[in-house]
């Protein structure tokens, strides 16, 4: 195939009004996508901005509560408004309906409504940072969030909007996996990235309700002035914490669960071979959804709860690592004696195992309680932190970007570019924050402004990190921008790949498939079905 199919979901129908009334599940993932990753370059900014302060103690070029707003801003818009919705809200929406076969999402106008809602909520944010940004942190801890004079009405108000887009998408997601897939698709013949889109869409629908309901009181309580978590009227501001926790830990895993099913897709199709303990996978993913319920305490083991309550939450939080390591065991044991090609999905896998282990592993010091009351609050938690959101979430993010550009767009990127990108980007992030580990651990706090000149020699390197990994985004930016006007016709298949997606033109039909198609093996059966390939190559 030397040219792109004459009509595709991009041109049919024609129109701005077309994509802005679009049912199309397709158009309505790159419209999440348009929308999320202006919100990553802020967040990115406001980082970069960030570590620039840091590079020496003392004042450099902003005020202290400049730089308290500006990590306010950095981590609520990275949070609430990038990485929960990212990989669900883009790939899921793009790939979802493809990979079992579907011509929709079962509720397309639902679809549509979730991202003008996303984009409500983004709008107030986006006020808030003008009309004097919040200082309280991403989290928005009592009682100082009902104290201060900033605006964490309307930062706290767009994120209870954003919750309603997140529990639509959920709600979508899983009737369409329930009831739209293809004749023959069992529920273990579902591609993986399937099953964490639909644990993920179980923690959207049950816990983002807890977290509206607990900034709807934070809000209640600044505008009316009832004593909820405010200990001066009465209120109790742990309970804060418990509320906000009982929802952010899920959240976690609302983050790294689609990116745990990504994972699954590149390390078979790259290593040319069938997923090694298929349903281990797929039962593990639904067992995280659980138990990230339970494990919310252990945010809160020097906030005075009990002995007891702090011993169960430091077993489950040892007990919730039995999963992920399940999923890490498969995952490695697929790629032994596979074909591996370290195409550029396949290098962002490698790097997510390589770094998620870090953050899983530092995860568990942080659950042991005598090793947790030294490292609380330290720069410790800010590493481990971002190895698993940034390491994790964002590194596959980045693995399914590339993995189904050619499918969303019909054209491929360069190469040689992507995996200079690949380098820069693992190399930057572990110079950033590996260094924030031996920080931590020499008891610089997190969130300072200003801090002793014994910590300056590794705040230098954390900041000359951030340049790198920067620098490896924006060749990321301007090599995919380029794909789009200058970028090899893809062909529908370029990886071999088995599941649906793959079967139809890149980019796909309006109505995805001329006729539904019919499951007749398995997502990863490569022994099967293609037992030699070849990807395409530059």
């Amino acid at each position: 195939m030397n040219e792109l199919p004459t009509k595709s979901y991009l041109n049919d129908p024609k129109g701005l009004k077309s994509w802005l009334l679009t049912l199309d599940h397709k158009r309505i993932g790159l419209l999440y996508l348009f929308s999320i990753m202006a919100a990553f370059a802020l967040g990115g900014i406001f980082a970069m901005l960030i570590r620039l302060e840091l590079l020496s103690p003392g004042k450099d070029f902003m005020e202290a509560d400049t730089y308290n707003q500006l990590f306010t801003l950095h981590g609520a818009i990275m949070i609430f408004l990038f990485i929960i919705p990212s990989i669900p809200a883009i790939l899921g929406n793009f790939a979802l309906p493809l990979m079992i076969g579907a011509k929709d999402v079962a509720f397309p106008r639902l679809n549509l409504a979730s991202w003008y809602i996303y984009i409500l909520g983004s709008a107030f944010a986006v006020y808030s940072m003008v009309a004097g940004a919040a200082d309280t942190g991403w989290t928005f801890y009592t009682p100082y969030s009902t104290e201060t004079t900033t605006s964490v009405i309307s930062m706290t108000l767009g994120a209870f909007i954003l919750g309603f887009s997140s529990i639509f998408t959920g709600l979508n997601f899983i009737v369409t996996i329930h009831k739209l897939r293809s004749p023959g698709m069992s529920w273990f013949k579902m591609p993986l990235f399937v099953w964490g889109l639909y644990a993920t869409a179980i923690i959207q629908v049950l816990a983002t309700p807890v977290l509206g309901i607990t900034l709807l009181l934070l809000i209640i309580e600044r505008v009316a002035g009832i004593g909820i978590f405010d200990p001066a009227m009465g209120g109790d501001p742990v309970l804060y914490q418990h509320f906000f926790w009982f929802y952010s830990h899920p959240a976690v895993y609302i983050m790294i669960l689609p990116g745990m099913g990504i994972i699954s897709e590149l390390i078979s199709v790259f290593s040319n071979k069938k997923i090694f303990g298929y349903k281990a996978i797929a039962f593990s993913s639904l067992g995280i959804a659980f138990v990230s319920f339970l494990v919310w305490g252990h945010h809160m083991f020097v906030s005075g709860q009990s002995e007891l309550a702090a011993m169960i939450f430091s077993f489950l939080t040892f007990f919730v690592g039995i999963p992920s390591g399940i999923k890490v065991f498969n995952w490695v044991t697929t790629m032994y004696r596979g074909s591996i090609s370290l195409k550029t999905p396949m290098l962002y896998a490698l790097s997510f195992l390589f770094l998620f282990t870090i953050g899983g592993l530092t995860g568990i010091f942080l659950g042991a309680l005598s090793v947790d009351v030294h490292l609380h609050d330290t720069y410790f938690i800010v590493a481990h932190f971002h190895y698993v959101m940034m390491g994790g979430t964002v590194m596959a993010f980045l693995g399914g970007v590339h993995y189904w550009w050619p499918k969303i767009w019909g054209r491929m990127y360069s190469e040689l570019w992507a995996r200079i990108s690949v380098a820069l980007i693992f190399v930057g992030f572990n110079v950033t924050f590996f260094s924030q580990f031996i920080l931590g651990s020499q008891g610089m706090p997190r969130r300072y402004y200003n801090y002793l000149d014994q910590y300056q020699p590794l705040h230098a390197f954390s900041t000359y990190g951030s340049w790198i990994l920067g620098l490896g985004f924006v060749i990321m930016a301007v090599y995919l921008v380029h794909s789009l006007f200058k970028g090899r016709v893809a062909g529908s298949n370029p990886w071999g790949a088995l599941t649906f997606e793959w079967t139809t033109a890149s980019p796909p039909p309006h109505e995805n498939f001329a006729t539904i198609p019919e499951t007749t093996h398995g997502p990863y059966d490569f022994d099967k079905i293609v037992p030699k390939r070849t990807l395409t190559e530059d």
